[in-house]
This record gives structure tokens, sequence and C-alpha cells, in this order.
């Protein structure tokens, strides 16, 4: 029963952290995708599934909800899937005029095989310019692994905003509801402002900025619990004085008689008022190799004794610590203090893809079986050292994903970057391969990480 209530609670609060993180992360993107007025359709914490519990925002049109399968997060920004070609414009010019069409029609009307008409439609489809019609009568349901016979039109305002567009205004007149034909006048403009909504329409400067705001958060986040953490938890410092905080088992300060809490007076004939004087003194007296008498106080009553040095041996501690205080870091003491933590985590993370230092630092990191083992000892610890390790995970997090590898955020600026040197977009299939890679290269981290939590939990590590 033990074994099974630390597997739940590891499993418990790791799941906790994570989805808190994947969600600020999340909330990164979503948040200046709809600054630059991209559409948005989906705000999901958890893996895509086709059970969620969600609702659908009437002012923007994303669906916000969660899924059972609490291992991520997603959004799905409009435009960024997809491969663009010219049968787009009038594609989504012949589901306006229709309201709602076949594929096999639409395939017809344009000359085009059957496969490349739902290509075409796909596409629409992820610019939120239309939407599939699933046709309960024929056995056709959402989440069905493929998509149905039919697509059709999306509810348009007067101006032809959509739901997902903001400031639109369905009550106003020359509103049509979905399914019902829309046809436009001049389908290059049409597919043009379409496009403007979405994160492929905007200028590259929208479109990395989006890309950076979910590491970024992340990072801003980490920082925020670290500043608060230090001001009002504090930070546990050395006092200044003369009283023992801990005397060691085994140690020749333990031999000696000396007890925690015991205040020392004298040392090695040099009179003692703090900590700073009681290291000095033993200092002096190890480099002189004598035995060191001791004055000390104890329940208001004085004591000597001596610590006896062995003959023959270099002697580096005589195994006394100081007594602990909380210290409570000024606003500027605290940013400084993690400003040095950033710069420590992000320096790590670059190292991981230095190929001479690769194995080293992944032979240091943890999957998530490990980070749920942490965060359940965090948390049983208390609250101050359960938003510690959050913070630590938020700030590897957001510099993970700023690194230059795709699918992560940091390889996606990668391809904005190439494709602005080049002036031309990469192919869908030229990126699909890159993000192969990427994804091999990741999964011989987690493989790698996930050894390390099984070692370090078989007590091998």
């Amino acid at each position: 029963m033990t074994v099974l209530s630390s597997v739940l609670s590891a499993v418990f609060w790791g799941m906790l952290v994570l989805s808190a993180l994947v969600f600020v992360h999340e909330g990164g993107h979503f948040l200046v995708a709809r600054a630059f007025g991209m559409r948005v359709t989906e705000f999901f914490l958890g893996l895509p599934s086709r059970y969620r519990l969600s609702f659908k925002s009437k002012k923007i049109g994303t669906e916000f909800g969660v899924t059972p399968f609490l291992l991520g997060g997603y959004n799905r920004i409009c435009g960024m899937d997809g491969e663009y070609d010219d049968l787009l414009a009038p594609a989504l010019a012949i589901v306006q005029d229709s309201g709602r069409i076949s594929v096999q029609d639409l395939a017809s009307r344009l000359s085009i095989e059957r496969e490349h008409a739902y290509e075409l439609l796909a596409v629409l489809v992820d610019m939120g310019s239309i939407r599939p019609y699933y046709n309960e009568a024929a056995g056709e349901y959402a989440w069905q692994p493929d998509w149905p016979e039919a697509f059709e039109t999306l509810e348009r305002d007067g101006n032809l905003l959509t739901e997902y567009d903001a400031k639109h205004d369905f009550s106003s007149p020359g509103t049509t509801p979905a399914g019902v034909p829309r046809p436009v006048r001049d389908e290059r403009a049409f597919f043009e402002q379409e496009c403007a909504r979405t994160y492929r329409g905007k200028g590259f400067v929208p479109r990395v900025l989006t890309l950076l705001a979910g590491p970024m958060v992340n990072i801003v986040f980490s920082l925020t619990m670290l500043i608060g953490a230090l001001m009002i938890g504090g930070v546990e410092v050395n006092a200044n004085s003369n009283v023992l905080g801990g005397v060691s088992e085994g140690s020749l300060a333990q031999a000696a008689g000396l007890r925690e809490g015991d205040t020392i007076l004298q040392l090695g004939g040099r009179d003692v008022a703090t900590w700073v004087d009681l290291c000095d003194a033993i200092d002096l007296s190890l480099e002189q190799g004598d035995d060191i008498p001791v004055a000390y106080e104890r329940n208001g009553e004085t004591f000597e004794t001596v610590i006896d040095l062995p003959e023959g041996e270099k002697v580096e501690l005589i195994g006394v610590s100081a007594l602990m205080e909380t210290y409570h870091p000024s606003f500027s003491e605290a940013v400084q203090v993690s400003f040095s933590y950033v710069k420590l985590v992000g320096s790590t993370v670059a190292r991981i893809i230095m190929p001479q230092h690769t194995i080293e630092v992944v032979s240091q990191s943890s999957s998530i079986v490990g980070i749920s083992a942490m965060a359940s000892e965090a948390a049983a610890s208390g609250m101050e050292d359960l938003i510690l390790l959050a913070a630590a995970i938020s700030m590897s997090l957001g510099f993970m994903n700023l690194l230059p590898v795709p699918p992560l955020d940091g390889g996606k600026i990668l391809i904005e970057l190439i494709q602005l040197v080049a002036r031309r977009e990469l192919s869908p299939k030229a990126q699909s391969a890159v993000s192969y890679l990427g994804l091999a290269f990741f999964l011989f981290i987690f493989c790698f990480a996930l050894r390390n939590d099984i070692m370090m939990l078989l007590g091998l590590g």
C-alpha cells in the first residue's frame, strides 16, 4: 500500500506541475497569436482526444478545455499546417458558392483528383475558413479517423467575419448561418483576406513573436516565482554566531564532548564571539597541528575540553556546523540571484546540442518519471519547495523549447529565419524531414533520462 500511495502521489503531483507549466507555455502562444489577430480554434490542456471537457468562447470562437491525457497541451493556431497552392482560392470560392459541397463535386469542378481535393479542403479547415460536415445519417461522426464526404461554410456576419475573428457581429444584417451559400465577388481578394487572419498570413515578426511567447512566458513565470519565493520564504544562511548549529556524528568535536547549541567562548587560546572568529580559530589551530583547547558555555555553565588531533595526519575539519537563520533578500538581491540562475540554466541547456557535451548533460537529466518523483517529494516538504521545483522545471522547459531543433519552438524560429533569408517557404516535406530528425534526437534524450530515473529509483544511480 505504501508503494502504491507513493506511485499515486508521484503521478498526481507530476501531472499537476507539468500541466500547469504547459498551460502557461501554451497560454503565451495563445495570447500573442490573438494579439496579432490570428485565428485560434482550440486551446486545450492535455493531448488531443475525442474525450474532453470544454466550452466555446462566443467572443473569439476558441474552444477551451481539458482532455484526460494530461501530458501536454496545445493550441490550434490557424494557418500553421498544409501546403498552399493556386487552387486554394477557387476551392474556397466554390465552397462559399455552394454552402455545402462533397469532395467529389469539388474535385470535378476543379478537374483534379479526389485526393488533391481533400488536401485543399484540409488546408482551408486549418485556416478556419470552412469546416467538415459530418452526416450522421451516413454514419459519419466528429473525431472519426478520416475526413467526411462533405464540407461547408462557416457562419459569417455582414463583413464576412467568422466566430474566430475579433469584432464579429452575428446580429448584423447580412449574417449567414453555417452551411448556407455566401458567394464572394473576388475569390483572390477573399482568399488573401482569409490568409491575413492566419499564422502564415502574418509577417515574419508576428510569427516569430508568437513562437517565442511560449518559452519566454515559461522563463518569466519561473523568474517571478523565484523572486517571490526568495523574498517571502527567504533563504537559509549561516548565522554569524558562536553558537554551534550542529556537531557531526563520529567527529573530533563530538569526541571532545561538544554538542549542538554549545556557545564557543575560546578555541586554541583565541577569544571567539562570531562564526567568522570560530572558523579563523579552527583554521589556525589545524595548521599548527596541536591538540585544540576549547572553552564553551552550556546551559549557563562554562566548561573546558580538548579536541585531540590524530598524530601524523592532516586534519581539515573538526565536525561543527553553523547555526542557521532565515534571511529575506531585498527585491534587487532576489532579482540578482534569480538572473544568475537563468544564466546557469540557459548555458546548461545550450550545452545539450554541443556534441562534446551532450552525453554529459543528458546523464544529469530527468524524464517525466524523475520529475514526478521530485514533485511528490517537494509537495511533501511544503509549498515553498514545490514552488521552487516548479520554477526550476519551468525555466528548463522554456530554454529547452528555445533550442534550434524542430519541432521545438526554437526549431520553428530557425525555419522562419531560413525562409526569410531564402525568400521562399520550405516545403512541408522538407520541414517534416527536419522535424523527424529533431524528434529522433529528443527520443534519444528521453530514453537516456528515463534510464537515469530508473537507475536512481532502483538505487543504482
